[in-house]
């Protein structure tokens, strides 16, 4: 076969396919108006819709397809409301808040730089669409407590969750972890050639502890061929060995506070730890720490709660409300099951 016609046959026989997918994005999802017309397209709601099917492992129906769209509806009239109604959340009110929030978080200011990074590693967004993504979300909260304000959990109802509920208010034996960790490499050879890393690391650092923190911070170096830093708290509870695995899992609370770990091999790859902090299981009282690593008490982690169920509670009133006012919410069935 000529070679040239072979790939302009071979083109030909991918374009429908890439085309009809793009057609489909494009295609909406649904169609809301309260104070303007705006539709939902479909490359809206499928990350969505491929999240939850990636979460749960199998395929979503229709209606529940529905219902994930129903919350983006939600959303978007709430967002028009607090349109028309002139609410609005400001670019630095945006920025005061993700800054706190990882403050609260991490216990330090991070750089602009180092705050980009762990938005990626945590959400996967850059931070103008993470920003976009937050002010949405505060809008949205804005307006809810603009129109129907929620007051703030009284003490006597603090303390009556907190006797309610004291049997779950137990901090599990918590560790704090620095990893070094060899990525495997997508074949035998890459992940033989990983290996021979780790193991001339591990030689390297023995038990000293602060080579261990030397060489965690040259993983910083372009091509150093290993990644490096604090892992953060790691509970010990099922919750925590399913996030790890069972290797580290066992590994870290088999370590002392400062003590180095042997090379950990998993199907992830290569990793040597080292304990920063140890923290006991403990039941905790309404004054202590809610979570190592935070400064919240879980007194103020209980009136939290208490608050964000009755903003649930007001948010579905205030919904119902709206969508009463819409004079369009339209769903296009045919263009929910791809």
């Amino acid at each position: 076969m000529n070679m040239k016609r072979f790939f302009i046959l071979a083109y030909l026989g991918i374009f429908p396919w890439a085309f009809a997918s793009a057609q489909l994005n494009l295609q909406p999802a649904a169609e809301i108006q309260l104070t303007r017309t705006e539709p939902i397209p479909v490359s809206q709601l499928k990350p969505l819709v491929d999240q939850l099917e990636a979460q749960y492992r199998r395929k979503l129906t229709v209606d529940e397809r529905k219902q994930v769209l129903n919350e983006l509806i939600n959303q978007r009239l709430v967002l028009q409301a607090a349109e028309r109604d002139r609410l609005m959340v400001t670019e630095n009110e945006v920025t005061q808040a993700i800054r706190a929030g990882a403050l609260q978080t991490y216990g330090r200011q991070l750089s602009d730089a180092e705050l980009a990074v762990e938005i990626r590693n945590q959400t996967g967004l850059e931070m103008n669409a993470y920003k976009q993504q937050y002010r949405n979300q505060a809008t949205i909260e804005k307006y809810i407590m603009t129109k129907k304000p929620v007051q703030p959990a009284t003490e006597a109802e603090i303390l009556n969750a907190y006797n309610l509920n004291k049997a779950q208010f137990i901090r599990p034996e918590t560790v704090r972890i620095s990893m070094i960790q060899v990525p495997p490499g997508s074949d035998a050879a890459a992940r033989a050639k990983a290996k021979e890393l780790a193991e001339r690391l591990v030689r390297e650092i023995g038990s000293n502890p602060a080579k261990f923190d030397e060489t965690s911070l040259k993983a910083q170096v372009p091509n150093s061929g290993y990644q490096g830093g604090d892992f953060g708290y790691l509970p010990r509870n099922p919750q925590g060995q399913q996030v790890v695995g069972t290797e580290l899992f066992e590994a870290a609370f088999n370590l002392k506070q400062g003590e180095v770990s042997r090379m950990i091999e998993t199907p992830r790859g290569f990793f040597i730890m080292k304990i920063t902090e140890t923290y006991e299981m403990k039941p905790l009282n309404l004054d202590d720490i809610a979570q190592p690593g935070s400064q919240m008490t879980l007194r103020q982690y209980i009136g939290t709660r208490l608050q964000q169920e009755r903003l649930v509670q007001v948010s579905q009133e205030l919904i119902e409300e709206l969508r009463k006012q819409a004079a369009v919410i339209k769903i296009y069935d045919n263009n929910l099951n791809w």
